[in-house]
């Protein structure tokens, strides 16, 4: 039996780019939307046109570029926001709108001071409207994560008859828990009639750190989209990240979920990211990290070293790196030293071995990080 598809829906451009000074240019925005393309992403979501004349141009140039991927652009739930969405995208090849509006009774007396009833008439409303220019329409429910279920399932059934053919429960605040949020994605699977019409969609956010963890819940209990950015950028504590979904997907086959993503561009991508929105990678990060591939303690050096799957649950060479890293530090044990000086060339025996070891943790000591040339010198 074949997987199930999962679509991916990049907002590094859009949700992504909200970081504080991280700003990208219209020809920035267009060199990483064909990056997405040839990523494999299925949805590029491209900006919020109304936003400011710049948006409005990146997502009009991304629309005359980039071919295979749906081109999406977001929108209120609002008639002026719609109109400019619909121009912006006039020249994609395949298009979508992302229209929404609050479902939380926080937004919905906080943001917007009304009921919910006039909101859920302005979410049909919207998407009703929308009908007029796409065929592809996705809703957003903003703060999903904070709703009441059954208000929540009203809305979603409601925007479903009026024609979203894509629904998106966000976890907007990062606010739930992976329990939490896996029983909301299947309460809306098992109580709203025409669920089976539209694609369901998690958007989560990492306020808690639980971004990941909670779209793999929806995707575990129905959701068949999930949105992210490459590296996890966004607001506050950033997105979920695509790679980590990705690949926590690739390394569990028991899911029965996989993409189309061409993993091998993962590292490619996200260096690019990095670079042009000026936001350095924590070193530690998953699956793209400096440290992701990298080996320095002993008992994990000499381990790796024996059998890769040790300590690697996933091939560097699977999202674009050419190996795994030995790092030389003073906890590295004599198996590492070992292999890197083999590696270099030299040759010795375990009693020489013994010597050198010394020396190399006296050196290691003083200097935290030992490369190629310290090891020479150490030789000599």
């Amino acid at each position: 039996m074949g997987k199930d598809k999962v679509y991916v829906f990049d907002t590094t451009l859009r949700d992504g780019e909200q970081v504080p000074g991280c700003q990208l240019n219209t020809d920035e925005k267009v060199e990483i939307a064909l990056d997405l393309e040839a990523l494999g992403v299925d949805i590029i979501e491209a900006g919020f046109p109304i936003s400011s004349p710049g948006d409005f141009n990146s997502v009009s140039e991304i629309s005359k570029v980039v071919k295979k991927p749906v081109i999406c652009a977001l929108s209120r739930a609002i008639i002026s926001d719609i109109d400019m969405a619909n121009l912006a995208l006039k020249d994609a090849k395949r298009k979508r709108i992302h229209t929404g509006i609050g479902a939380s009774d926080i937004h919905i007396k906080n943001k917007f001071n009304s009921t919910r009833e006039k909101i859920l008439d302005q979410a049909v409303a919207a998407v009703r409207y929308s009908t007029k220019f796409f065929d592809d329409i996705e809703f957003y429910a903003e703060d999903a994560g904070r709703a009441d279920k059954d208000y929540l399932c009203k809305m979603v059934e409601e925007v479903i008859k009026a024609g979203a053919t894509v629904i998106n429960i966000p976890d907007t605040t990062g606010y739930n828990l992976p329990e939490t949020f896996s029983k909301k994605i299947k309460y809306l699977c098992d109580n709203v009639p025409n669920i089976d019409k539209a694609i369901l969609s998690v958007h989560c956010h990492n306020d808690l750190g639980l971004a990941t963890a909670n779209t793999i819940a929806g995707l575990q209990n129905g959701a068949r989209q999930f949105e992210s950015t490459i590296n996890g950028i966004g607001e506050r504590a950033g997105n979920t990240s695509l790679e980590e979904v990705v690949m926590a997907l690739r390394a569990h086959p028991e899911l029965n979920l996989d993409t189309k993503i061409k993993s091998k561009n993962i590292i490619s991508i996200s260096k690019k990211v990095s670079r042009l929105m000026n936001m350095p990678i924590q070193k530690n990060k998953a699956i793209v990290g400096a440290n992701a591939f990298a080996h320095s303690s002993g008992i994990h050096q000499d381990g790796f070293l024996k059998h890769r799957e040790n300590y690697e649950i996933i091939k560097p060479e699977d999202v674009g790196l050419k190996s795994s890293s030995i790092d030389l530090t003073a906890r590295s044990g004599r198996a590492a030293l070992r292999h890197r000086l083999k590696l270099l060339g030299f040759s010795f025996s375990n009693v020489e071995l013994e010597t050198i070891y010394i020396r190399f943790i006296e050196m290691a000591d003083e200097k935290k990080l030992l490369h190629d040339e310290d090891l020479y010198k150490l030789m000599k």
